[in-house]
């Protein structure tokens, strides 16, 4: 037996039974095996996306496990077997190239992966990094069997690979998933309702667990047969007793305020078994609608609304429609959470408050009041491993103690200047030079972009001839659609806002911080310069709430708005700052790499 072989089989028992005699290990060694539809039209299931269906497994008796798929009905629509042996192989690494399949396949495109997400694991094991390198080789033949059809990079540049529901969750991911269940069913049990939070910085994956626990959620409702559940797998306890009857008929939905993180969700439930892009909704669709929910799932719950000027006229005449519709009379405290709790008897939030970017958003006020009473109820769950940057966690909390000094205790308040090995950190005097270097590592791997705060009017979106930043002899544009920004043709010559990257993830991020954040050396103070501060929904007062926000209040948003900015790039983050004074302040702290500079860097 060769390492690495993949065996091609015929998808039926006959096949399955010579195939076991051929060799003992085939009845007793541990294996991956692949299962396939070589056409979409056979099962008619997805006419619309001609999906094909596909389902990866390991095993350690491969002959009686795939008599056991030959057997179910479900899979029948399926004809051919790939079984990839190898003699080095153990559980472990079995395990591990099985979870590597199962995600890069739900991101590839073209199938609709018929697994469930409750066995993925990210456990380590002997000489991993190994393994891995022998998984690339796998994938790379199994795309030119043509399994695949993207190659790896592309696959994991992907949003349907960021935002897939076959995710090997991290430790503190996967208990917040377990007690989430367990306090979920013990609710349903006592017939009660009730609100549980998950809070998360930058990176911490609280998507990835919305997402993941979505899909756990239907996967036990459809009650798979006992014989197609793996005892070993991180929640297959959920897939036994009286879990499925409890949650029959369980009605749930996904809320997402931000237009574009919404759309690319949707996207990736409608390629999932299980999963509808009908799920994923506004806070108005809940708001109007007839029905109720059980469960709500509310991603990036700071972005939900108080009551304030909405975005149109269409809008601002919903809000006091659908406060009266459902408390009686158009209250003005009521936010959008308030809509929430009123539609559904359980409901979890993904927070973080340091996101929270403009007036209308919910106030600290209430995020904090939220995570107070969650805290004291013992339903608040916290996620702090860093699954983005790959500097770690203390990248994170180390931006966003460099950006919110407020020079009236320097000594204390003022981190000292970090190193953050093997991530590329710089500053950048030329922006061209910036840009370049952006486009460079976009050439290497891809997902390089270009982002700012909105210190630039968006000219260009009346005329798209013009442009909107003009520094250093180098013209650009913002964003030129709000949808799926990052993966648009001509995102490469752009410049992202806050509201086309919050939620995503970048492998480098060029981080342009506007004239509308500036510093003043005399009193050690950060500062917003309103006049070149051009997002008119982040500075407008509340006329309903008869509130009008202070220039400290601006700043904490503008400072909230570039912690994000700069949390964007998992291998590197290159900054271009426009006020001197600011980026005489900043040098120490965000180019500590001397190694990594160019030669118009600083």
């Amino acid at each position: 037996m060769t390492p690495s072989e993949i065996v091609p089989l015929a998808f039926d028992k006959e096949s399955v039974d010579v195939w076991g005699l051929l060799d003992p290990r085939h009845r007793d060694w541990p294996v991956v095996y692949v299962l396939d539809q070589t056409s979409a039209s056979k099962s008619g299931r997805h006419p619309e996306e001609r999906l094909r269906d596909i389902y990866v497994g390991e095993t350690r008796n491969a002959v009686a496990r795939l008599r056991q798929h030959l057997a179910n009905p479900e899979k029948r629509q399926l004809d051919s077997i790939r079984v990839i042996v190898d003699e080095t192989f153990n559980k472990s690494a079995c395990l591990d190239l099985e979870s590597r399949l199962i995600q890069l396949l739900s991101a590839d495109g073209s199938y609709s992966v018929l697994n469930r997400n409750d066995g993925i694991t990210a456990a380590n094991y002997y000489d991993r990094n190994r393994y891995r390198s022998v998984f690339d080789g796998v994938v790379n033949r199994l795309r030119a069997d043509g399994v695949f059809t993207r190659p790896i990079p592309e696959i994991e540049n992907s949003d349907l690979f960021k935002l897939s529901p076959f995710k090997a969750l991290t430790q503190d991911q996967a208990a917040a998933v377990e007690d989430i269940l367990e306090g979920l069913f013990d609710d349903i049990r006592e017939g009660a309702g009730g609100t549980l939070v998950i809070e998360g910085q930058p990176g911490t994956g609280k998507t990835v667990v919305a997402v993941y626990l979505l899909k756990l959620l239907m996967d036990i409702v459809a009650h798979p047969s006992v014989e197609e559940i793996d005892g070993d797998s991180l929640f297959s306890d959920f897939f036994l007793g009286d879990y499925a009857e409890m949650l029959a008929g369980l009605r749930v939905g996904m809320v997402i305020p931000q237009q574009s993180l919404r759309d690319s969700i949707k996207k990736v439930f409608r390629k999932t078994p299980g999963l509808s892009p009908s799920m994923v909704m506004t806070p108005f669709d809940v708001g109007q609608s007839d029905e109720e929910w059980d469960l709500l799932i509310v991603d990036e719950a700071h972005r939900l609304n108080q009551r304030a000027n909405q975005s149109t006229g269409v809008l601002n005449k919903k809000f006091p429609e659908i406060n009266t519709r459902l408390f009686g009379a158009d209250d003005l405290s009521k936010t959008q959470l308030d809509w929430i709790v009123a539609k559904s008897r359980h409901q979890i939030l993904l927070v973080d408050v340091a996101q929270s970017v403009r007036p209308a958003d919910l106030s600290n006020e209430t995020v904090e009041a939220l995570l107070r009473t969650a805290r004291s109820e013992g339903r608040h769950y916290g996620l702090s491993t860093q699954m983005r940057v790959q500097a770690g966690a203390d990248f994170v909390g180390y931006v966003r103690r460099v950006l919110r000094i407020d020079g009236r205790t320097p000594q204390v308040d003022r981190p000292s200047p970090q190193q953050f090995d093997g991530y590329d950190l710089r500053m950048f005097d030329d922006l061209g030079e910036l840009h370049r270097e952006i486009r460079a590592r976009d050439a290497e791997g891809g997902l390089a972009r270009l982002v700012a705060g909105y210190a630039w009017k968006w000219v260009s979106k009346k005329d798209p001839s013009a442009a909107d930043i003009e520094l250093d002899g180098v013209s650009l544009r913002w964003n030129g659609t709000t949808k799926d920004w990052i993966s648009s043709k001509n995102a490469l010559e752009e410049v992202g806002s806050i509201h086309t990257v919050q939620g995503y993830d970048l492998n480098y991020a060029g981080v342009i911080i506007g004239g509308d954040l500036r510093y003043d050396a005399a009193t050690g103070q950060m500062f917003v310069d309103r006049s070149s501060y051009f997002d008119v929904k982040g500075v407008e007062n509340n006329k309903q709430l008869g509130r009008r926000y202070t220039d400290a209040e601006v700043r904490q948003f503008v400072l909230n708005i570039y912690g994000v900015l700069l949390t964007r790039g998992i291998r590197g983050t290159y900054v271009y700052v426009v006020d001197p004074a600011l980026r005489a302040y900043l040098k120490p702290f965000l180019a500590p790499n001397r190694a990594a500079v160019g030669p118009n860097a600083t």
